[in-house]
């Protein structure tokens, strides 16, 4: 298990960024939430199974969903983290 949290910089709010990458943790089994933050970020804390899962979950965070612009993510791996799903907080 390999753990992280991200924070999103851009055009990442107001583009259904949280709901796009919630379909795109269930569909690689990555449990965690995402959340709008005030400051116009998003932060996400993931887990995931193994290291390649989690690059393929980095790469659609970079790609994000049409209308979004990723300019920029911080990324800081964990301690491993538990959680039941992936959901919007």
């Amino acid at each position: 298990m390999i753990s992280k949290q991200f924070r999103l910089h851009g055009r990442v709010q107001g583009v259904g960024f949280r709901y796009y990458i919630t379909q795109k943790a269930n569909m690689l089994g990555i449990k965690g939430f995402v959340r709008n933050e005030a400051d116009g970020t998003v932060y996400i804390e993931a887990t995931a199974p193994d290291r390649k899962t989690m690059q393929v979950f980095e790469g659609y965070l970079k790609q994000g969903p049409s209308l979004a612009r990723v300019d920029k993510i911080d990324a800081t791996e964990l301690p491993s983290q538990s959680f039941d799903k992936f959901e919007i907080r």
